[in-house]
């Protein structure tokens, strides 16, 4: 299983912070917004990675991540060069995935709370694994429509009259077949090769999974100067309480195997003096 992440978007609800810098390089707490997606992939076991966004924010991200081997991953780049829509990085990432199949989440989505249905989606995937998360504005999202039984019987993306309050959030899992299927699509009236077309596509074939999230798990899409701040503060006050980080990609190379001791303590040695290094070295203390 590989994994990408679609860090584009041109971001116009966070002008004019987004006139400078990409929103997934925007500070959720104390670390880049991309790091929370970045970390979801890795704690699922996923240590080849490709990021794909425009060619003014590659080079960030490159100075963020560099190849990934400090931390145990293989972290490759793509460009694309206009936001033509989510399907569109099977496409760009053709050559990455190969024969493999690959799980994408989006890069201002963050998950967390207990993530088994997301391990267990990667684990078991046959065709196509998407999720259904309980919103009180569907009208903003792609919608999901379940039959009494609880199957998947209908997608529609941004609809003005939702059939349900079932987000599709921004995690996707798939089999090999999507970068044939995403190839085929034919652009949306907004120009955009649609993540939910790919999944109508599976769904036509009797091949698309739709498993409910339940209580307990929050789903954050930072796509707002409001949402961002929401999540900042919920971070913030489930790490001074806890005394734990949320994201932080070291810790977690580290606990899943991805890095061996030595080679965690020269990454703390090559980060400068900061609260960050110190809690990497109370977890390096601690083990």
């Amino acid at each position: 299983m590989k994994g990408i992440i679609l860090a584009g978007g041109a971001g116009t609800r966070l002008y004019p912070i987004s006139k400078i810098y990409s929103k997934q390089l925007t500070l959720i707490y104390d670390k880049p917004l991309i790091y929370y997606p970045l970390s979801i992939l890795m704690l699922s076991g996923i240590k080849e990675i490709l990021i794909i966004s425009n060619e003014e924010t590659i080079p960030q991200y490159k100075k963020l991540f560099g190849d990934g081997k400090h931390i145990g991953l293989s972290i490759e780049y793509v460009v694309q060069s206009a936001p033509n829509g989510i399907a569109e990085s099977f496409i760009l990432g053709d050559k990455f995935i190969g024969d493999d199949s690959v799980s994408l989440i989006l890069g201002d989505n963050i998950f967390y709370g207990k993530l088994d249905f997301i391990y267990n989606a990667i684990k078991n995937n046959k065709g196509a694994t998407v999720f259904g998360y309980q919103v009180t504005d569907p009208e903003r999202y792609g919608i999901v429509e379940f039959d009494e039984n609880g199957k998947a019987i209908s997608l529609e993306e941004k609809p003005k009259m939702p059939k349900s309050n079932y987000a599709v959030p921004g995690f996707y899992v798939y089999d090999n077949e999507v970068v044939n299927i995403s190839k085929n699509l034919k652009p949306s009236a907004r120009g955009e090769l649609e993540i939910t077309d790919v999944n109508i596509e599976y769904l036509k074939k009797g091949k698309l999974n739709v498993e409910k999230i339940g209580r307990g798990v929050a789903w954050l899409d930072t796509g707002t100067p409001e949402s961002l701040l929401q999540a900042s503060h919920f971070f913030g006050v489930i790490e001074d309480r806890q005394g734990l980080k949320v994201a932080c990609i070291e810790e977690i190379a580290y606990h899943m195997g991805f890095i061996d001791r030595k080679q965690f303590e020269k990454v703390i040695s090559e980060i400068p003096k900061s609260l960050y290094r110190e809690y990497l070295e109370k977890v390096l203390k601690n083990d």
